[in-house]
């Protein structure tokens, strides 16, 4: 019997219990869909998180000022302003894994473009700050080296400012004023989004670092190359744990920090933090499909348990093809057949159900999902997987019933 003909015999004896097949199915109907479901939102938190990670640039670390006591009372980290340009300068000549190290300053300031105005956040930079960010410009240009030189008042902005200040329209060289500033536009941002801590990324201006600290956020004396962050890009394919090590060695000797005494400074590596995080979402990921999957393996004990009851039924059936001449074999595809049919097609029908519940989750629930071909490839090797191994046992069971022994069962 050739397995064209066993396939229909199987679809009619399946045909003749739509009731009870339908139920058999529900399982791994349940079991597909939760799965598909489950490795969709799991992908779609680990897709939020790479996109988390190339938004903010990759190999990448923050220097930020550490700790000062005043009074006795030890203040927050940042509380000491002690980093400068020329810390910044260091690491790059000193530090061959170092690409650039961009010093900045930050401060948030109304800006005012005619009639609108918007609370955004004003950073002080060089164009080495967009290199180590890995942010590139949507249209204008960067500051030139005579516009760093002489606190110029140019501005590039992000988008969320450019939406709020100037709607469809385009703003290079448009004029905003910062702090009663009059600033010109040169620049566009290409869109970030949100960083891992929901801030948006796109609500910022960037001007010249000298001209944010000399007509921004003050010229205190003895504080003119003062900066609050350095951001520190490593090249790519060098070591972030030798260079964040290079990083603190070369930091502590220019504050002369003794070796019994903690550093002047914050390191904070960007990278490896991602890493941790997103090794966590795919923890998480796997964790929800394996739960998802408990009900694939109760669905393959339903299988099981209504094909033994086939069997049973149908035990003069079996003996009647045995006595006019089925092998074994036969009567082992047979009930196989049945067995991966009916687990395929609830498989069909799961991930229809999976695909329509991630669309539903992403809608109403603002979860980013993520629905892959390799998750539905998966889904239905798996669902075959259930109904072979499941329906193994009770085949077997079928295909060694004696012929004499079946024509007696009542």
């Amino acid at each position: 019997m050739n397995l064209l003909a066993t396939l229909r015999i199987a679809l009619n004896a399946l045909r003749v219990n739509k009731l009870r097949s339908m139920l058999t199915m529900l399982g791994i109907i349940i079991g597909v869909a939760a799965v598909i479901t489950m490795i969709a939102i799991g992908a779609g938190a680990q897709a939020r998180v790479e996109d988390q990670i190339k938004s903010l640039g990759s190999n990448l670390m923050i220097v930020m000022p550490g700790s000062t006591t005043s009074s006795g009372v030890r203040l927050g980290a940042g509380a000491n302003q002690n980093l400068t340009e020329d810390d910044a300068a260091a690491l790059v000549r000193e530090i061959p894994e170092v690409q650039v190290a961009a010093p900045s300053s930050r401060g948030t300031r109304q800006i005012v473009a005619g009639g609108n105005n918007w609370s955004a956040s004003v950073y002080g930079i060089n164009p080495d700050y967009l290199e180590a960010r890995d942010w590139p410009l949507a249209s204008g240009r960067i500051f030139e080296p005579h516009e760093l030189a002489g606190s110029a008042k140019v501005a590039l902005i992000g988008q969320t400012v450019a939406t709020q200040l100037f709607g469809d329209m385009d703003p290079i060289e448009q004029s905003i004023r910062i702090s009663n500033v009059p600033f010109t536009i040169i620049g566009v941002l290409e869109r970030k989004g949100q960083s891992m801590l929901g801030q948006d990324q796109d609500d910022v201006v960037m001007v010249p670092l000298s001209t944010a600290r000399n007509r921004l956020f003050g010229n205190i004396q003895g504080k003119l190359r003062r900066v609050g962050t350095i951001q520190v890009k490593v090249r790519e394919g060098a070591d972030m744990k030798q260079a964040e090590e290079s990083v603190r060695e070369v930091l502590r000797q220019r504050k002369r920090t003794p070796p019994d005494q903690e550093d002047a400074f914050t390191l904070r590596n960007l990278t490896e933090i991602l890493q941790a995080r997103e090794e966590s979402s795919r923890i998480m990921a796997l964790l929800l499909a394996a739960v998802a999957s408990v009900s694939l393996l109760v669905g393959g004990i339903g299988i099981m348990n209504i094909m033994l009851v086939s069997v049973t039924e149908r035990t003069r059936e079996i003996g009647l093809r045995m006595a006019v001449g089925a092998r074994a074999k036969d009567i082992l595809t047979q009930f196989l057949v049945e067995a991966v049919t009916l687990s395929l097609i609830g498989g069909l029908v799961g991930i229809l159900l999976g695909a329509a519940g991630s669309f539903l989750v992403a809608h109403f629930a603002g979860w980013a999902t993520r629905l892959s071909p390799e998750s539905i490839v998966l889904a239905v090797g798996f669902s075959a997987a259930i109904g072979i191994f499941f329906g193994f046992y009770p085949a077997r069971k079928a295909s060694r019933l004696l012929p004499i022994q079946a024509l007696r069962y009542e």
